[in-house]
């Protein structure tokens, strides 16, 4: 599993080091500039997409300075471009499908073979991402009609000015090989999800995958042997952290195999567990995972500690581990909506230059929603089985 995640690491350290991605995304949203409202449901499929299958998050910082000004000439406010980004990527970890850095690190740790419930993923993934929608847009539309409702109508009169300047330059142009990159982006995703339902691929597969994708990226874009090496270990050098987070963990996990320490821990949480309904058992694992990322906001980290309890936990109690991944999913991607430690949210609210209590003000009309859904989803997880 280590070996797993550098190799992905390493792979997209060299597809982004040729910017297409960010040159796709900027031509998409001046492209759309005069489609008015439509740019929201388009533009946050995209992100969600983004979030939902290969992880997409930090991908976004760069954007703002696109999309900040973009929504001032719609007639809309600096919020919705955080709206749009933010909220667009994250649903996505929300709704994981085959997100290597979350869904797939924590089935690999519980034993989940072959993405049984990538159905339901699917469904999930396009249920929270309409609701998200919605939501944005019926912000957006709400400012747009009366901009003295936006939250940050204060201070955008006096950030607009600004913004628009920072934004004058030369246009960026999408190039023949950053269509070719792209393409091979996406038919390499879409090989991973026919080779999971139909072939049963896994880690070792999808690692492949990605590893052929980052050499393809490197041929088309001409890099040298050189190049393509010091950017690929550049990438592993982006996710050493989760890398060597789910190395420790194993070394405890093994650790408190060994002296009975799990043994001891699920014995004393299944007889006060044991007899629950699956619905609230999901909830309350939900709930703890809630809090659980507040203290540890990244996703493998959170999976590599939580999981080598919770999934035999399960067990004992008579609760299928995909629902165990389906609960840390679903909490650790809703509690990075609101979490004061999350990295991504606050670079785009400084960028914005928007106060976290303002965000907070905002996302909370939406949090309660998302919540309910997700406690629906998850004991539909456990209740349909593996």
């Amino acid at each position: 599993m280590v070996s797993f995640v550098l190799i992905v690491g390493g792979s997209f350290g060299i597809i982004l080091q040729t910017g297409a991605i960010d040159r796709a995304l900027t031509a998409l949203a001046r492209r759309l500039k005069n489609k008015g409202i439509l740019l929201i449901p388009i533009a946050m499929v995209i992100f969600s997409l983004g979030g939902s299958t290969f992880g997409m998050s930090e991908e976004i910082i760069p954007l703002y300075a696109i999309f900040i000004p973009l929504m001032f000439a719609l007639g809309f406010d600096s919020m919705t471009a955080i709206l749009i980004l933010f909220l667009g990527t994250q649903i996505g970890y929300v709704g994981s499908t085959v997100n290597p850095f979350s869904v797939l690190i924590a089935q690999g740790i519980a034993g989940v073979e072959g993405n049984p419930q990538l159905w339901l993923r699917f469904i999930e993934w396009l249920v929270f991402t309409m609701i998200s929608i919605a939501f944005t847009m019926w912000y957006a539309h709400r400012v747009k009609r009366n901009p003295e409702k936006s939250i940050v109508f204060q201070s955008d009169i006096i950030n607009r000015e600004q913004f628009i300047k920072e934004n004058t330059g030369e246009d960026v142009v999408f190039t023949f090989r950053d269509k070719l990159i792209i393409g091979g982006f996406i038919v390499t995703l879409g090989a991973i999800v026919w080779g999971i339902l139909a072939k049963g691929w896994y880690m070792t597969e999808i690692g492949a995958l990605f590893f052929a994708l980052g050499l393809f990226v490197g041929v088309v874009t001409k890099m040298s042997q050189k190049e393509i090496a010091e950017n690929f270990v550049k990438g592993c050098g982006e996710f050493i952290y989760a890398a060597v987070i789910i190395g420790l963990a194993r070394g405890i996990l093994i650790i408190a195999e060994q002296g009975m320490i799990i043994d001891t821990v699920l014995n004393a949480l299944a007889s006060i567990l044991e007899g629950l309904p699956s619905y609230l058992f999901t909830t309350i694992m939900l709930v703890a995972h809630n809090i659980i990322t507040f203290l540890v906001p990244s996703s493998s980290g959170e999976a590599a500690l939580t999981m080598p309890v919770l999934a035999p936990l399960g067990d004992l109690v008579g609760i299928n581990r995909e629902a165990v991944v389906t609960a840390y999913q679903f909490g650790n991607g809703l509690t990075n909506l609101i979490s004061p430690t999350g990295g991504v949210l606050l670079a785009g609210l400084a960028i914005a230059r928007i106060s976290f209590g303002q965000w907070l003000k905002v996302i909370f009309k939406l949090f309660p929603i998302l919540w309910l859904v997700a406690a629906i989803f998850a004991a539909i997880s456990a209740a349909v089985g593996i």
